[in-house]
């Protein structure tokens, strides 16, 4: 059980990572500010800030988040959204002012951390804005937080190890004349100056053009669906399990009964073509159109292959969306040995792409087999009850099978974020089509009432998954 829980909670934190990952250098490329990129969800346990960034780790695992600059807005930044833009462009100078080794100081946490955080941003703040202007020793400002004190002739080089941006400058104008960095704000965020509101505009994710905003949004399933085939390249190199071409059962009154197949038997060819695996003598049978095929038949090392012709039936066989289709068959199934096999790297780059595309094709015609009602959602639908069990069942086998199920799983992630479906990637794909065509953004009420019916829609889903996953154990 505990690797069952282990290993999903690994599974689930690298695909998200993954995932947004997607999104954060798409938008990092395309000048988008991201303000957290977060493994899991708040309440925050710990992260560190690296440039405009802060990468944290939450408490529920189970998830994560880029968070961009003007998620939280509509159409114009109100004072609220400026003031936290703002204080980021502050946090930018502290940083800054660290990175140079100029700012030594660290904020003595006591019990109340926020506060002892808004002190130090206030003296750190003060300490930079007066320094930037000292053209004498500095002592009165700066006081403990400069290491070494300003001298004359320094520059803002020496401080923040480059020149301040427009905004940045603004900001330390006013905490100069202000006094105070929250005084500072306060007034910029109530006045918000054309500069101050371009420059919030300039890096802002809703500001940003269609093309732009489309591309952020997408990259995340995009990095699931190409994370897919890198993955399974790397299961090849190392070494993929194959199950064998020996014959398990043979069905009586069928074509393979009736032309002396027995158990044990091995496969070595078919029509003359060498065989290694069981796949491919099913993809044979199934693809001969119903002619006769000739098998070359080991039934003793020590001796030559036996070469058996046989006759093809087609019969009704179930699919792995539980539909039946007419399939040619023999009549026989696996006994289940199985052999490790390894690729040399530009083998195992064709065998993993073709394999993952063709697995990418079945989970999409099986999603599409649900929608349509040919697939039963109670045995096509699973949750993280089910996707443990599966996780920790895949983990005793080894890497090979817990890396196949990671691919599985990433796919599904991939294109169940394209859906059109509201909070969902593939539901702000939506708007922004709808907005292409429309010309202009969506009303503001119409996405709130599509985000909550969405909401709605994905929370009686994760209840009917967890009752379901229930009732398959119980029953």
């Amino acid at each position: 059980m505990l690797l069952s829980i282990v290993a999903a909670v690994a599974i689930f934190a690298v695909l998200v990572v993954v995932h947004e990952t997607g999104h954060f250098l798409v938008a990092k490329r395309l000048g988008v500010r991201v303000l957290r990129f977060s493994i899991g969800y708040p309440p925050r346990l710990f992260g560190i800030r690296r440039g405009e960034t802060d990468y944290a780790v939450g408490a529920t695992p189970l998830g994560g988040y880029v968070r961009m600059l003007g998620d939280e807005i509509a159409e114009e930044p109100g004072p609220e959204a400026i003031r936290s833009y703002l204080h980021e462009i502050a946090l930018d100078l502290i940083t800054a002012a660290k990175s140079t080794g100029w700012l030594k100081y660290r904020p003595r946490l006591g019990f109340n951390r926020a506060n002892a955080n808004r002190h130090f941003e206030e003296q750190a703040l003060g300490a930079i804005a007066e320094a930037l202007v000292e053209t004498s020793p500095v002592a009165s400002a700066a006081g403990p937080l400069a290491q070494p004190l300003m001298h004359e002739g320094q520059t803002a080089i020496a401080v923040l190890g480059r020149d301040p941006t427009a905004i940045e400058g603004r900001l330390l104008d006013e905490v100069r004349e202000r006094g105070s960095l929250k005084r500072a704000i306060d007034l910029l965020a109530d006045a918000r100056p054309r500069l101050v509101v371009d420059a919030f505009k300039a890096c802002a994710f809703p500001t940003q053009r269609l093309a732009k905003r489309f591309a952020v949004v997408l990259a995340g399933p995009f990095a699931n669906i190409v994370f897919a085939p890198l993955l399974m390249i790397v299961v090849f190199m190392v070494g993929v399990p194959t199950l064998l071409p020996v014959i398990g059962k043979v069905r009586q009154d069928m074509p393979a009964f009736a032309a002396g197949i027995h158990q044990g038997d091995r496969i070595t060819a078919v029509n003359g073509k060498p065989i290694k695996s069981w796949d491919e003598l099913s993809d044979a049978v199934k693809g001969s159109g119903g002619a006769p095929l000739q098998l070359a038949v080991a039934r003793s090392p020590q001796r030559s292959p036996v070469m058996v012709s046989i006759l093809p039936r087609r019969l009704p066989e179930e699919t792995l969306y539980g539909n039946k289709v007419p399939t040619w068959v023999i009549g026989v199934s696996p006994r289940g040995d199985k052999i490790t096999l390894s690729y040399r790297p530009f083998a195992a780059i064709r065998a993993g792409t073709a394999q993952t595309a063709q697995l990418l094709a079945t989970l999409c015609v099986g999603i599409a087999k649900i929608f349509e009602g040919a697939t039963p959602v109670r045995e096509a639908l699973g949750g993280p009850i089910m996707i443990a069990q599966m996780a920790g069942r895949e983990a005793h086998q080894g890497f090979a099978d817990l890396a196949l199920f990671t691919i599985m799983l990433s796919l599904e992630l991939g294109i169940i974020n394209l859906l059109p479906i509201p909070l969902l990637d593939g539901g702000h794909l939506l708007f922004f089509a709808v907005e292409g065509i429309r010309g202009q953004p969506m009303q503001l009420r119409h996405r709130e009432i599509a985000m909550q019916v969405g909401l709605f829609l994905l929370v009686v889903l994760m209840a009917f998954v967890i009752l379901n996953d229930i009732s398959r154990i119980v029953g």
